[in-house]
């Protein structure tokens, strides 16, 4: 299991991913789930990825190979070359690309493991922008269609997305900076880890802003970042303190240190 949460608000896109990865209570691991794909100048994409690691590696691979032999075979401008991520005109047809990728390797890989019991499901998390338009952000499913993400719910999350949502969804909106939308998914991820050991750090993050063709920051938050643990020791204390000061419930015969009586 894994979470990943991708932010659009006006001023650009955040994009964060946990690492965890396990194939079983004593195999724990980890590996990148975000991914920033070379798919040539001016355009920035990034790919977050949660499920099976073997469909979401061979849907990349399929995709990064595609690039590669249209150039090998004579660039990507020649008349009848296939289009690839480096050749799309638009991010919704790049994530079309995507998904079609994503539902050939899942096809390939059900064919290949038959009748074993082994789970092959995967979602991809698609963002970024072309020659500096304004990002854009989509949840591809494994059949091969997405969504796209919307101005009224300004996020979209994959993997073990519960524990995170709550607090995205009373904080966060489109006029959110984009600094404070990284925080918040930040306590999204805090809170998610101390609710789920399937999900844990290293968290990769990258922040694209509006306007920008590269990427302001590719960052990798490990276990000694000073300013996660802060945030994360702050969090609990506040929500203690919230906690105390709500006054204990009118209900019933309800003493004053809160004991049933």
């Amino acid at each position: 299991m894994t979470y990943c949460v991708g932010i659009l608000v006006r001023g650009g896109l955040a994009m964060l991913a946990d690492t965890r990865t396990n194939a079983g209570l004593d195999n724990v691991s980890s590996y990148r789930k975000l991914r920033v794909i070379d798919a040539g100048p001016g355009r920035t994409m990034v790919v977050a990825s949660a499920g099976s690691l073997s469909v979401t590696q061979a849907a990349m691979t399929r995709l990064t190979d595609a690039m590669l032999l249209a150039t090998v075979e004579g660039g990507t401008e020649r008349e009848g070359a296939p289009e690839t991520l480096a050749t799309a005109p638009t991010m919704f047809r790049a994530a079309t690309l995507i998904g079609q990728a994503l539902h050939a390797a899942r096809a390939a890989v059900d064919e290949a493991v038959g009748g074993d019991r082994v789970s092959t499901s995967a979602t991809l998390l698609f963002g970024g922008c072309i020659a500096g338009r304004k990002p854009r952000l989509f949840l591809i499913y494994a059949s091969g269609n997405f969504i796209e993400c919307q101005p009224d719910t300004p996020y979209l999350q994959i993997g073990e997305h519960k524990y995170g949502k709550p607090i995205l969804d009373r904080v966060v909106q489109f006029d959110t900076p984009i600094a404070e939308a990284v925080k918040v998914a930040l306590i999204s991820f805090t809170s998610t880890m101390r609710s789920n050991l399937a999900v844990g750090l290293p968290i990769d993050l990258m922040v694209l802003r509006n306007g920008d063709t590269d990427p302001e920051l590719i960052h990798r938050i490990t276990d000694d970042d000073d300013y996660y643990r802060e945030l994360t020791e702050r969090w609990s204390s506040a929500m203690r303190h919230a906690t105390a000061s709500i006054p204990l419930p009118p209900y019933g015969a309800m003493t004053g240190q809160g004991v049933l009586v």
